[in-house]
């Protein structure tokens, strides 16, 4: 058992999760999920022109994406929301597990420059020392703009690592809907009438605001992005990879932070990774940035729902932070994209049950008053499986049918 999955464990336990499936704590449609921010937080609605795509957005949450829909209110919502926790109103220890279909964080979780531990000369990394930084916990951001389409958040704070540098920071995050130009410029494909989407776009951005410099001797920071989706029994996350030799390129795919995955939920075939998504047995992966390409997504094929997200990756750079919980040989060789699956463990429960897709920024190297910046962008698509196919083949490189024979 690793670190990382006994804190997983612990969290269970202590209830950061709120409720599990199916106790009540899934809604029904996008409108329900609406209704039920509003009244417990100071939520926000965008949408785009036909008002059937929305999404929104929680300045109180860090200006957190909780959830978005392709057909208006009545349609499927698809952030997992940990009504429990939000209901409850009250602040728990280590994290704050709100949920949210996609949220700002930022990096190393983990050794001597993590920003999750204390300042010590020899940490120990317990989970009793573990601590979400309050300004991507449940630090409010400030909400500086807003349209019907767009909605920007600032935030200016210090955290400090391990090794006891201390970054000032000043932070930005623009979510705003996508139009369908927006669309065919970043996934390159244009949605068909007969199908329905809502896509949007987190511009976000650091910037170093202190008198010194991040560099590798001090630590930095980078930019991380997390999606919590709601799983189900025919989800299958999909991820092309760079091909070639490990001696060239490294290992295709990581999946050792919680455990092997074992092969029945795990398959490697053609330039592709298929990964189960159905919230019920917790495993994680990830791609290094020399395998990892800008595009992950997605299928439900339940509810013919096909999800794609784009992320900032520049070319050539290498340089990631890396989150593992321990003194570090390569601080600067962790992974681009990772995917989570949620499940439950013998101390309980699962924490959602929700799927992640995941992307980061490279590491910060930033001298004062410089800026780095990351943008994710995610689309939902529903349609017949005519459409999804024809997007699936021009984005993920694969259809439907390679996607739903990965696992059988």
């Amino acid at each position: 058992m690793t670190k990382r999955l006994s804190v997983v464990l612990l969290l269970a336990a202590v209830g950061l999760a709120g409720c599990a499936m199916p106790g009540g704590a899934k809604p029904v449609t996008f409108g329900d999920d609406l209704a039920f921010l509003k009244k417990h937080t100071d939520a926000i609605a965008l949408a785009d022109k036909t008002g059937a795509a929305e999404v929104v957005v929680v300045p109180l949450y860090q200006g957190r994406v909780m959830t978005s829909t392709a057909t208006g209110p009545n349609g499927l919502s698809f952030g997992w929301i940990n009504r429990a926790l939000i209901a409850s109103g009250k602040r728990k220890p280590h994290m704050n597990a709100f949920g949210g279909e996609e949220r700002f964080w930022l990096g190393p979780e983990g050794g001597q420059f993590s920003i999750f531990f204390p300042k010590s000369d020899r940490p120990t990394f317990d989970f009793k020392d573990w601590q979400v930084p309050e300004p991507i916990d449940w630090g409010k951001w400030e909400l500086a703009e807003q349209t019907a389409t767009m909605a920007r958040f600032t935030k200016t704070f210090v955290v400090e690592n391990v090794s006891g540098t201390r970054f000032n920071v000043a932070a930005e995050r623009i979510v705003r809907i996508l139009a369908p130009d927006d669309i065919k410029r970043h996934f390159g494909i244009a949605v068909p009438p007969t199908a329905q989407a809502v896509a949007y776009e987190t511009d976000n951005s650091i910037r170093n605001a202190g008198d010194k410099p991040w560099d590798r001797t001090t630590g930095t920071l980078s930019i991380w992005i997390l999606c919590m989706f709601n799983p189900s029994p025919a989800t299958t996350v999909v991820i092309p990879y760079v091909e070639g030799p490990e001696d060239q390129l490294g290992p295709i795919v990581n999946d050792s932070y919680f455990g092997k995955v074992p092969p029945d939920r795990l398959r490697v075939k053609g330039g592709v990774i298929y990964f189960k998504a159905d919230g019920l047995q917790r495993g994680k992966i990830g791609l290094s940035p020399r395998r990892a390409k800008p595009i992950l997504g997605s299928y439900d094929a339940a509810n013919r729902v096909l999800t794609l997200a784009s992320y900032t990756k520049p070319e050539g750079v290498t340089d990631y932070v890396n989150s593992m919980w321990e003194i570090q040989k390569e601080p600067f060789k962790g992974d681009v994209v990772n995917s989570y699956n949620d499940g439950p463990t013998p101390a309980g429960p699962p924490l959602g049950p929700f799927y992640e897709l995941e992307s980061s920024s490279p590491a910060a190297f930033l001298k004062p008053g410089e800026t780095l910046r990351h943008c994710h962008r995610t689309i939902h698509i529903q349609g017949s499986e005519e459409d999804l196919d024809r997007i699936a083949r021009a984005t993920l490189g694969v259809g439907l049918a390679d996607i739903r024979a990965a696992f059988k």
